[in-house]
Formats: structure tokens, sequence, C-alpha cells
């Protein structure tokens, strides 16, 4: 993050804060406070981004390698991860692929971040679990909204009532799934797509329809991370063999079936 970027606090009780990069003044509410882990280990960078977020109002826990991180992660659950790709012990993305093979940090939300830009390594990450992928450098106002869009997204409170299609049961309320008792491992974003299919089988969403609904309109989301997210939630149902209902309509778009039958 550029070094001239700067925060003030305009009204503590809205939430509205004021910060310094590109040679101007911006302002940001971040009606959203959260504990964020940050995992990185160049002490110069964990302090430009802890401060960051210090100054839009979130509580910091800082991790400077991935030994660390899941000690600090077994304590307490915070409400986000920010994970640095690489770390000096393992991984950043095998960190995430840990994480979310464990039932306590399964839901938690988790941002990579990288020096790395190409496709390949962005779905990587993806594909390990993490919610978003940020390429380094990025500036403190990007690093706040997606921070605030990833927070957003899976804090948003769904409807109620439990959504049964085909035997695959959806029960927001214990933010869970299950197809005749037997658990279905979803990550955040996975879970609220397939709650957005459930809620509305039969219709085709294009990926901008899927963009408006489930990311911040202020962050660029990338027709091929959508897709990134399809393909973990095709994973995660096909052991009950749920992952031929989400189906895809080429050139248009997605939709779920509401029986196994319905896409021949």
């Amino acid at each position: 993050m550029d070094a001239r970027e700067g925060y003030t606090t305009l009204s503590q009780q809205s939430g509205t804060r004021a910060f310094f990069t590109n040679g101007d003044w911006h302002t940001y509410v971040n009606p959203i406070t959260a504990s964020i882990l940050v995992v990185e280990d160049k002490p110069a960078v964990q302090e430009s981004i802890a401060t960051a977020l210090i100054c839009a109002g979130h509580k910091v826990i800082r991790a400077g390698d991935a030994e660390s991180a899941q000690l600090l992660v077994s304590q307490a659950l915070p409400d986000l991860i920010l994970l640095d790709r690489m770390l000096p012990d393992i991984s950043g993305i095998e960190l995430a692929r840990r994480l979310r093979s464990e039932k306590h940090s399964l839901d938690v939300p988790i941002i990579i971040l990288s020096a790395r830009e190409d496709e390949q390594d962005m779905i990587s990450g993806l594909e390990a679990g993490a919610d978003d992928y940020i390429a380094k450098p990025f500036s403190s106002r990007e690093l706040l909204l997606r921070v605030m869009a990833v927070l957003r997204r899976c804090r948003t409170p769904a409807a109620a009532e439990a959504i049964v299609i085909a035997g695959l049961l959806l029960d927001p309320a214990k933010h869970c799934a299950s197809v005749d008792g037997q658990q279905i491992e979803l990550g955040p974003t996975e879970f609220r797509l397939l709650h957005f299919f459930m809620t509305h089988p039969q219709c085709v969403h294009s990926r901008a329809r899927l963009r408006e609904q489930l990311w911040n309109k202020h962050v660029h989301v990338a027709d091929r991370t959508i897709d990134v997210h399809i393909r973990r939630l095709r994973a995660a149902l096909e052991k009950t063999g749920h992952d031929v209902l989400i189906q895809t309509m080429r050139g248009n778009g997605y939709f779920m079936a509401e029986s196994f039958h319905a896409g021949e």
C-alpha cells in the first residue's frame, strides 16, 4: 500500500472516516466492524495492513507464519482472515486448505493476498477455499472495500426457512446443508451461492446477475472467479450426486434444476 496514505475519523458514531490516497481525500463509511486475523510475515506490510484496518474500526490480530495463525484460530475464531500467499513455513494456499478442512474454521471468510496476479494463481487460491483474492500491490481503499464486501456477504442474514430440493436440505438458520443427515461442507461463498440457487430454482442466472446478488458493487469480480466458486459448489455436492442439479446454460449462465432429470 502507498506509504502516503493516511486516515482520520470524521464520525465515530456513523463509522464515517476519510483516507488519503492518490493525492486526494476520500470518505469511507464502514458500518461493519470485525476481528480480523492478518497473516503476513513481512513486518512493514503487516503494519501497513493493520493500520488501515484499525483506522477503519476493525480489531486486528497478527501472525507472522502459518503455525502461529493456526494456534490463534484454534483459540478464538476471527471474523475474517487476511492471508498472505507466501509464508515462511507453508504456503497461504495450503493453510487455507487446512482451515477449510477443520470443522471449527470451515466457515471463516478468507481473503488471500499475493504478489502473483496471474489467473492460474488466483484460481488456485479460490479452489483452496478463499472467498476473495487480492493481487499486490493494492491500495488501502481496495483492501477495505473488499474486506467490507466479504464481511457483508457472509453476515447478511438469509431467510430462516429451510429449503429442500431433490433431497438436498439447506438450513439458513443453522448455516448448513445436508442430504439424509449427511453434512455437506461448504465455504461461506458457496453456501450463499447455493442458497441463492435454491431460492430461485429453474431460473437462469447470468454471471452479471450472480455478481450483482452476491458481491459488493464496488468490487470487481471477474467471470472466472464466479466460475471457480460454481466449480467448488459442484465439487462439494458431488459426493451425494447433487452436483448435477447445478446446470450450465451455455452462453447464458447457470441454473438449479429441481430434480435429477430436469436438465436432460
